[in-house]
């Protein structure tokens, strides 16, 4: 395979930005001839397939420019007391790894409060369930019951390095259990 410089890469956007302006600018005037052509602009949109926007553009160029420059100016930002979600989220830990008892093994089905997928069936000997069910109960327990009730301390310890879940999920679990950040660092 040739290797290609970035002079050669910026070279094909600035030769597709240009040709792009090229026929907007093109497309704009014929759209405007047609208009001037008495075409409605209803009919330009018809036939065209256009927004009732674009074609507005495209016979008042005032109007892109207008556009485009506002869009560059406000780019939209959250509120100043905006939080992510996952900050928001009330994640259950658990008091104790210890209570984790839940089962080891066979087909499980998660309430329906834990798991609303439709697929709240999971085959525990298959890993990749297994840790999907750890995930889904991690992220969605709301007492420690459930934590209780579905997850096991030795389970969960050998599958913590794996999982896929939530920053602030994970730290908060690390905070409360050390012994599972430090399975994340053997594990690496």
């Amino acid at each position: 395979m040739a290797r290609f410089s970035e002079d050669e890469l910026h070279a094909v956007v600035s030769r597709y930005e240009a040709t792009r302006a090229a026929a907007l600018t093109e497309r704009d005037e014929q759209l405007r001839a047609f208009h001037a052509a008495g075409w409605r602009p209803v009919d330009l949109q018809r036939v065209t397939g256009y927004s009732r926007e674009t074609i507005r553009q495209a016979l008042r160029p005032e109007i892109r420019r207008a556009t485009n420059l506002s869009r560059r100016r406000t780019s939209p930002q959250p509120p100043a007391d905006y939080r992510p979600y996952g900050d928001r989220k009330p994640y259950v830990v658990a008091a104790t790894l210890a209570e984790l008892h839940g089962p080891t093994g066979g087909t499980v089905t998660l309430p329906r409060h834990l798991d609303w997928s439709g697929h709240a069936e999971y085959d525990l000997n298959r890993p990749a369930r297994l840790a999907s069910m750890y995930k889904v109960v991690l992220t969605e327990a709301s007492t420690t019951e459930d934590l209780n009730t579905w997850l096991d301390a030795d389970l969960l310890r050998r599958l913590w390095p794996t999982l896929w879940l939530p920053p602030q999920l994970r730290q908060r679990w690390e905070e409360a259990f050390p012994e599972l950040a430090a399975t994340r660092s053997n594990a690496a």
